[in-house]
C-alpha cells in the first residue's frame, strides 16, 4: 500500500475512523506533516481539529536517532536505553530539550490566537503522518492525557512491525493503515512526501473551521 500524498492518506484513514462519527471526539494533529493527515480526518468525522506541539530529541551526532520529545504541558518522554547506548547524561538530555522549547512554542502558535480545543471528557484522535521510532506519538498522547482526555486513539498511515505494543500504555487504541515488514522510514509509503509548510498548516487549520462554522449555521 502507498499513499498519493498525506491528503490522500489522511481520506483513507477518515474511512478507517468512521466509527467514531457522532461521538464526542477532538482531532489533534502532530505539526506540521500530521496536519494535512489529520484535516480530512476531521471534517469527515464532524470533529474540531487542533494542533498539538511535539518535537522530536534527536542524538546529537546522529539527530535522525530519536532519544526522547518533548510536547506541551510539560510532556516529557526519554528513551532510557538509547540514553545508555549513546552515552547521553541528564545534563545532555536536558540541553536538548532546551533547545528544542522554542520550536515547540512556534509549533503552539499555528492555533493564530485560537484558544485550544477543550479535549476534557472527550476522545482524542491523535493523528501523524507515520510513525518510526514512536517518540513524539507517546508525547502526544502524554499531552492529548494531559488535556484532560477520556481515551486517545493514535491514528497513522505507516508504521513499523510490531509498533502497537509498546504505544498501549499511553493510547487505548492503536490504529496503522500499512504496516510493511520491510519498513525504512515514513516516507516510503508515499509518493510525495515532500515537506509540509507553515502555511500548509495554518490553511488546513483555517479551512476545517470554517467548515465547521459553516456546518453549523
Amino acid at each position: 500500500m502507498t499513499f498519493a500524498n498525506r491528503t490522500d492518506a489522511g481520506r483513507r484513514l477518515a474511512t478507517r475512523l468512521a466509527g467514531l462519527r457522532g461521538a464526542p471526539v477532538v482531532v489533534l494533529a502532530l505539526p506540521r506533516g500530521g496536519v494535512p493527515v489529520a484535516a480530512p480526518v476531521a471534517v469527515a468525522l464532524e470533529a474540531p481539529l487542533d494542533v498539538i506541539a511535539v518535537r522530536k530529541l534527536g542524538v546529537p551526532w546522529q539527530p535522525e536517532l530519536a532519544i526522547g520529545a518533548i510536547a506541551e504541558g510539560g510532556i516529557q518522554v526519554v528513551a532510557e536505553d538509547v540514553m545508555a547506548r549513546v552515552g547521553l547524561t541528564d545534563r545532555g538530555l536536558e540541553g536538548l530539550a532546551e533547545r528544542e522549547r522554542p520550536a515547540l512554542a512556534r509549533m503552539a502558535s499555528f492555533r493564530d490566537g485560537r484558544e485550544p480545543v477543550d479535549v476534557d471528557g472527550r476522545t482524542a484522535v491523535v493523528i501523524d503522518d507515520g510513525l518510526a521510532t514512536g517518540a513524539t506519538a507517546r508525547a502526544a498522547c502524554l499531552a492529548a492525557r494531559e488535556r484532560g482526555a477520556r481515551r486517545v486513539v493514535l491514528a497513522v498511515p505507516v508504521a513499523p512491525p510490531h509498533w502497537a505494543l509498546p504505544m498501549h500504555d499511553v493510547a487505548d487504541e492503536c490504529i496503522a493503515l500499512h504496516v510493511p515488514a520491510d519498513f525504512r522510514a515514513v516516507g516510503q509509503a508515499y509518493d510525495d512526501f515532500s515537506p509540509t509548510t507553515d502555511e500548509e498548516v495554518r490553511a488546513a487549520l483555517d479551512e476545517v473551521a470554517a467548515d465547521r462554522l459553516a456546518a453549523s449555521d
